[in-house]
């Protein structure tokens, strides 16, 4: 391996850390956290990871002091960082579904549109993105930016409104707060320097994680049947399967009974097990999946 043969990784820091660590895990790379340390260890030669805050990491990629790292969506329009987005990873800390900016109001005021808010004083951290939406609108509004608790800002009287970050709604609801809309929509994006993406090593190194985070987000929500089943009954087991593929039919030793491998959808086990049970399989074994390629 020659010298330049090392990866420079962004894991962002904070509220996505565990999820990523836990991502990479999945996928192969073991990240050791030390404490008050900002370099982990991971079991990779050809890697050397950086915890980093989430908003800072577009601009480390521009300027080169990353190859690639994990960011918002989100925080790469914020900073508009000149940056090469590799894929889409939707998963955040709690779920595996977007994000949401939302603009959100005391639930006993008048506000009902965003128009409505013309005048008005809005607080957030995403400054940028939220400019420009009440501009795209022609609503005038005065944006200020909020250092944290921004949910307070309208409860405390600081502010009229906010554009915050949710994904349940839960805690705008707890603050007394009511959503009026939708400002953008985020997730969690894969996003390389250009200089890091035009080197054919670092490129291949790059897809090569892709390929496996990908892989272990869509093990997430699938998981693997096992079962046999007498060959009279085949016909009727195969007519209840779903699948990625088509499933996976083998004759066993004994030439009256197959075995049956299959992929599905994870919410859809609870009511196929029982479906498949009564077409006439047996020996149903269901199994989690690492990785989906």
């Amino acid at each position: 391996m020659s010298g330049n043969n090392m990866l420079k990784i962004g894991i962002p820091k904070g509220s996505l850390e565990e999820a990523t660590v836990n991502l990479f895990a999945r996928s192969g790379w073991k990240i050791r956290k030390h404490h008050r340390n900002y370099f982990p260890e991971i079991n990779d030669p050809e890697l050397t990871a950086r915890l980093c805050r989430v908003q800072e990491i577009p601009r480390y990629l521009e300027d080169g002091v990353l190859d690639v790292g994990l960011t918002g969506k989100d925080w790469l329009l914020e900073t508009g960082a000149d940056v090469v987005t590799v894929s889409d990873l939707v998963y955040s800390k709690v779920s595996n579904r977007p994000a949401r900016w939302v603009l959100a109001v005391a639930g006993d005021s008048p506000y009902v549109r965003p128009e409505d808010l013309a005048g008005c004083t809005i607080a957030t951290e995403l400054l940028g993105v939220t400019r420009r939406y009440f501009e795209d609108a022609g609503i005038p509004v005065k944006v200020q930016y909020s250092w944290g608790a921004t949910e307070a800002k309208v409860v405390e009287g600081l502010a009229d409104a906010i554009v915050e970050v949710t994904e349940t709604g839960t805690t705008i609801k707890a603050h007394g707060l009511r959503i009026i809309a939708e400002v953008l929509l985020t997730n969690t994006v894969l996003i390389a320097g250009k200089a890091a993406w035009a080197d054919p090593w670092k490129r291949a190194k790059i897809e090569q994680i892709d390929l496996l985070l990908q892989g272990a987000l869509r093990a997430d929500s699938l998981v693997g049947l096992k079962m046999n089943v007498p060959a009279h009954n085949l016909d009727a087991v195969l007519d209840q399967l779903p699948s990625l593929n088509s499933p996976t039919v083998a004759g066993l030793r004994d030439s009256t009974w197959y075995a049956v491998e299959i992929v599905v959808e994870n919410d859809l086990v609870r009511d196929l097990i029982p479906r498949l049970r009564s077409a006439g399989a047996e020996g149903i074994i269901e199994y989690s999946l690492n990785k989906v390629i």
